[in-house]
């Protein structure tokens, strides 16, 4: 049964270690989730991937033959790092302070209070000596909020974790996402030719080069299906350099090109069109690819989404099925056919602000609706 004061006592207790990212802070608090999942006689197992950031996986060993019980897990996936604490607030930030039934703190809504819940959920199962057939698997990872390439990205890419379905929690409210854009940047550099500004057609300016393609790739036209729970594709210009001085004629230009996309579009047309669009204006360029995520979306007649969402309707709260327009770690699950959406009972809009918070009532109600929902899906 989950325990309300323990999870308050919990969440409290996590939010107090500093894990600041940047610069990566995890070690103090993956080292107490570690010693609190082992005292419930899980299997704990640490595995680290950049030093003193260590990623803890515990699973609650289900009663199947072992590898048809490893086959059918299912996976709960918090991250504990935060973003960087900054200035200005009116609570203390690592002090887990309680004021009109929210807990305050930085990572309280993004993503400590969901981390204490999944903790919670363990606790409860083995102190209830649930009679569960499948694994279930609780990771706490690192590096999140700076791109996941020490955290989940290696524990798939290793087949450290390999669960039939996985529960991503790191959202609020119930919000249930089960969409998200694809992600593509893009820098482009334009090459042009020096020459002194009072002679400039001497000289192949690339700034102004850049900025005609910048102009066509604004207007950039996608071929894409009207999709119910995300917005039309965008594309944003997020950086741009380029020239030596105000009197002469820039032979390098250089600018960031931000694309979400949406999920049925191929990154590779994409491309041929940014392509297009460059060549059209430019003699000399080039294209890197910084950063690519494909879009991800899980079918809202999936069981374990309807599963979900009738076992929080029949306690009383209200799920919100939803599109991310942003990137988010699920699509991670994509590359390796792991069927995921994503979860979490923060408090909307307070993420990586000034006195984050998350509402107490709606803690305690969500780790409530995830034991149950764990407990369901080992009947499915």
């Amino acid at each position: 049964m989950i325990d309300q004061k323990r999870l308050i006592q919990l969440t409290q207790k996590v939010v107090s270690m500093n894990s600041e990212n940047p610069p990566g802070r995890e070690q103090l608090l993956a080292g107490f989730i570690e010693k609190d999942m082992k005292s419930l006689g899980l299997d704990v197992r640490v595995y680290t991937f950049a030093k003193n950031r260590p990623n803890i996986v515990a699973t609650l060993k289900g009663s199947l033959p072992r590898k048809q019980a490893a086959a059918e897990a299912i996976l709960m996936t918090p991250h504990i790092d935060t973003v960087p604490i900054g200035r200005g607030w009116k609570f203390k930030p690592l002090g887990g302070e309680i004021h009109n039934g929210r807990l305050y703190g930085r990572g309280a809504t993004d993503d400590k209070g969901n981390l204490a819940s999944c903790m919670e959920v363990m606790r409860s199962l083995v102190e209830d000596k649930a009679r569960l057939t499948k694994d279930v698997i609780m990771a706490a990872t690192a590096d999140e909020e700076t791109g996941s390439r020490q955290g989940i990205i290696p524990l798939l890419d290793k087949n450290i974790l390999k669960p039939k379905f996985a529960l991503v929690m790191d959202s609020d409210e119930f919000d249930t996402i089960i969409a998200q854009k694809g992600l593509l940047h893009l820098r482009i550099q334009i090459f042009g030719k020096k020459a002194h500004a009072a002679y400039n057609w001497r000289g192949v300016n690339a700034i102004e080069i850049a900025a005609r393609v910048i102009q066509q790739l604004k207007k950039l036209k996608f071929i894409y299906a009207r999709h119910p729970f995300l917005r039309p594709p965008t594309v944003n210009i997020g950086v741009i350099k380029g020239g030596d001085k105000v009197n002469m004629v820039a032979d390098f230009c250089e600018f960031a090109v931000d694309i979400r996309f949406l999920p049925g579009m191929r990154h590779t047309e994409i491309l041929k069109m940014v392509k297009t669009i460059v060549r059209s204006e430019a003699r000399r360029f080039k294209i890197e690819i910084d950063d690519l995520q494909q879009p991800y979306e899980i079918d809202r007649s999936h069981p374990c989404v309807r599963a979900y969402v009738q076992t929080a309707g029949r306690m009383g709260c209200q799920t919100t099925l939803k599109g991310s327009e942003g990137a988010t770690v699920i699509t991670f699950f994509k590359r390796h056919k792991i069927p995921a959406f994503a979860t979490g009972f923060g408090a909307r809009g307070t993420a990586h602000t000034t006195d984050e918070y998350v509402r107490i009532k709606t803690l305690v109600q969500g780790t409530r609706v995830l034991e149950a929902f764990i407990r369901e899906y080992d009947r499915l």
